[in-house]
């Protein structure tokens, strides 16, 4: 089977500091890391486990993250802000102060050492077609890409959740390559209040009913480059 052009890119999204809402891009660099400089911080507490929506051996809920925000300046400082729209570097050590106050207990920020700061892969993407589909089951649910926190958000023509069709595929998006490897496993994350969005507590139910608690897919990366909205989805024969 030859290459086959299946979407293009709608958004890309980067979230510099774990469980903290991230920034729209209009292109980015992906290594075989993932994209460049996702998620390479977190909110650590006392006992050594990291900020999320969920608790698992590594990671312990801590309230008000996603009501909070981070980004990348041009001159490539992590910038934090808070709810209030007050804005700090991550470096400063009021930053650690407003987030410990913000969630209770004394946390600070803590860079990727060596062991991943991601859940679980490189790259997560949806399709608009699985948000439609999700939308579809849910009338009057604020279904959107934000609260799946994907990195690429791809737009595709046809219905249904089109990239779970992907799994074991190699696409080539921009100068990347990628190979997309399994489902997204959704968590409580997904139904949380974040600015725009209400809480939505049956999202995971509807998931958990209608595709095992899966919506969009995670990839690893096979070739390092580019990738920047508009380009072509290009599934590899």
């Amino acid at each position: 089977m030859g290459e086959v052009v299946v979407g293009r890119v709608a958004e890309i999204w980067r979230y510099p500091v774990k469980s903290l809402g991230g920034e729209r891009l209009d292109r980015v660099g992906i290594g075989s890391r993932g994209v460049d400089l996702d998620r390479l911080w977190a909110l650590r507490g006392r006992d050594g486990k990291l900020g999320s929506g969920k608790n698992t051996k590594r990671f312990r809920r801590m309230s008000g993250l996603l009501g909070t925000s981070s980004r990348i300046s041009s001159d490539g400082v992590i910038l934090v802000r808070l709810a209030d729209g007050s804005e700090m570097e991550l470096g400063d050590p009021a930053s650690a102060a407003a987030f410990s106050s913000l969630v209770g207990e004394e946390v600070e920020f803590a860079a990727e050492g060596g062991v991943s700061h991601l859940d679980d892969s490189p790259v997560h993407l949806v399709t608009t077609s699985s948000l439609a589909w999700l939308s579809e089951l849910m009338p009057g649910a604020a279904i959107q890409a934000r609260r799946f926190r994907p990195n690429l958000v791809i737009e595709v023509p046809a219905s249904g959740r089109q990239e779970e069709s992907w799994v074991g595929r190699g696409l080539r998006i921009g100068e990347v390559e990628l190979r997309v490897h399994k489902p997204t496993e959704r968590c409580v994350m997904t139904t949380m209040e974040q600015p725009g969005l209400r809480f939505e507590p049956s999202i995971l139910r509807t998931l958990e009913r209608e595709n095992s608690a899966r919506l969009g897919v995670y990839a690893t990366v096979e070739t390092p480059g580019t990738c920047a909205e508009g380009d072509e989805v290009v599934i590899l024969g």
